[in-house]
């Protein structure tokens, strides 16, 4: 009796510390993951007026390389689109627009 509790205890371990680096790992790739949905994204939504770097500003579309906004006012831009450019709300869901919002910071320079 002894000897099976002394077992499931260790097995018990076992499958709790292999759970804990799973779920770190899949908040590792989640992460990955949205990074490039948001560059895909911007790729087929943003890049004919911001261009691939951010920089090109055809239509009056803002150089999202001097951009100051914080992800917050981003997420807002382009939610609800702002001068000439669309709101994406309809479009986008939420997420999709805040992986966007983060993908316009790698245009920083």
């Amino acid at each position: 009796m002894r000897k099976s509790l002394i077992v499931i205890a260790m097995f018990s371990l076992i499958w709790a510390c292999g759970s804990t680096t799973d779920s770190e790992n899949d908040t590792a790739t989640a992460q990955t993951a949205q990074a490039e949905d948001g560059a895909k994204i911007y790729k087929q939504y943003c890049i004919a007026c911001h261009g691939l770097y951010g920089n090109m500003g055809a239509s009056g579309a803002f150089d999202l390389s001097k951009s100051i906004l914080t992800e917050k006012q981003r997420i807002e831009v382009i939610t609800n689109g702002r001068n000439t450019m669309v709101g994406f709300k309809t479009l986008l869901s939420e997420e999709k627009i805040k992986a966007v919002a983060k993908h316009t910071f790698s245009f920083k320079k």
